[in-house]
């Protein structure tokens, strides 16, 4: 019978180490940091996007158009214009007449004519008020009084204004102020007939230094335009 084999001069070996211990856990990294870069492309998407937006809505507002400097279209030029300076050279005003109102997007034009004296044979006075919206009638303002033969320089009236006294028999103050044109007429009959009768209009109307009444009265309806 073999037996088991004896172990001589042999070391013993000691009982086997067992581990027992659970190793401590490892720390925790700190979270990781954003991209800076990411946050800064998303700032410029919305920067630009901003910025278009308000370029777009930049486009979609209206043209202020020209300052008109406080002038207005008006319905009748007649209550405005008082004219009570060139009554007090042709009379007492007896008679008013408006004419169809004028109002685009571009220019609003009206005007107005009023008589002295007798209503059939007194002189009368013509007011043309006109007012423009977009283009600037500056550039050929002294260009068409010269064309209407209104050649006469008149200071302190709007920007620029011109008088003709129509050779003593009558009168045209025309004026530009800023946006406005204004065109102020005296016209006095002569040789009237009525049912083909001629007509006595009494004795002439001296005319004489009536630019001073006219521009008095311009200068008051100027004034009334822009309240």
């Amino acid at each position: 019978m073999i037996s088991e084999p004896e172990l001589v001069g042999g070391t013993e070996f000691d009982a086997p180490e067992v581990l027992t211990e659970t190793p401590p856990p490892r720390p925790s990294r700190p979270p990781r940091p954003g991209r800076p870069w990411l946050w800064a492309v998303g700032g410029a998407v919305v920067a630009s996007a901003v910025w278009a937006g308000g370029l777009y809505a930049y486009g979609q507002r209206p043209d202020p158009g020209p300052d008109l400097g406080g002038y207005r279209p008006v319905e009748d030029l007649c209550k405005v214009a008082g004219l009570k300076a060139i009554g007090g050279a042709l009379g007492k005003r007896v008679q008013d007449g408006v004419s169809p109102v004028i109002d685009e997007p571009s220019i609003s034009e009206t005007s107005c004519n009023v008589t002295f004296g007798q209503v059939d044979t007194g002189p009368s006075v013509s007011v043309t008020y006109t007012l423009h919206k977009v283009t600037d009638p500056g550039p050929e303002f002294a260009t068409r009084a010269q064309q209407y033969g209104v050649l006469q320089k008149v200071d302190g009236v709007g920007e620029e204004a011109f008088f003709d006294d129509e050779s003593g028999q009558g009168g045209r103050l025309r004026i530009l102020d800023g946006q406005v044109e204004l065109d102020l007429q005296i016209y006095v009959p002569h040789d009237v007939e009525l049912n083909g009768k001629p007509v006595d209009t009494g004795p002439p109307v001296d005319l004489s230094g009536i630019d001073v009444p006219m521009t008095q009265d311009a200068l008051a309806l100027m004034k009334a335009l822009r309240t």
